[in-house]
């Protein structure tokens, strides 16, 4: 029996920040986003549906797709451009074949937060040997939110850029929960853990795993 389809992650990113853009081009294996452009992320389960939501995507519009990623459980794909409307326009024919709303997308919900102050320096070493952003200083302080479903990670860490003078330490978005560790003064990691969690409180969705 087919598994009935589930649109677990639906975001807009109105413009990518720096930090957080520069990280994306480290891990991406399709199109380069840069700073400034507003970038869509869509998850979505089964996981092979991706491919042929994707597909939709690109061709109704001229957004470029810069991740078709599916793992065990999910799907999940991204598409940018320089023009917020060819983004918008991109999911709202995503949501229109579909035959789905904005309300449809699970409401993101934050799993845990842990500010961690005066960072050891063995544990700064252990950190920094898989992080693909900024180098952790030990000495900082530390911020590792985490939230489902992964992919409302993106807007998250971005949200909190834009409110934070923050190091993207690294973004994990794949799988059942999105995590992001971002450094810096303890003031500004409070800031940023404030305006990430505002932020996806503020996406409305329906309850959901």
């Amino acid at each position: 029996m087919a598994e009935a389809f589930s649109l677990r992650c639906y975001c807009y990113l109105d413009r990518m920040q720096p930090q957080y853009a520069a990280f994306v081009g480290t891990i991406t294996q399709g199109d380069l986003p840069t700073e400034g452009m507003a970038a869509l992320y869509v998850e979505m389960a089964p996981g092979n549906e991706v491919f042929r939501v994707v597909d939709i995507a690109v061709k109704a519009t001229e957004a470029r797709p810069g991740a078709q990623i599916v793992e065990r459980e999910f799907g999940m794909f991204e598409v940018h451009s320089p023009n917020q409307a060819a983004v918008q326009e991109a999911g709202s024919v995503v949501l229109d074949r579909l035959g789905l709303r904005l309300e449809d997308r699970i409401r993101p919900q934050v799993v845990s937060t842990q500010v961690i102050t005066r960072i050891d320096p063995y544990q700064a070493q252990l950190l920094n040997r898989f992080r693909r952003g900024s180098m952790l200083v030990p000495g900082e302080t530390m911020l590792v939110l985490e939230c489902a479903p992964a992919a409302y990670i993106n807007f998250a860490v971005n949200e909190a850029e834009k409110k934070a003078s923050i190091k993207l330490i690294h973004v994990s978005s794949v799988g059942r929960f999105g995590r992001m560790w971002l450094s810096g003064s303890e003031a500004e990691i409070l800031t940023a853990r404030d305006a990430a969690t505002r932020a996806l409180e503020s996406l409305e969705g329906r309850e959901g795993a």
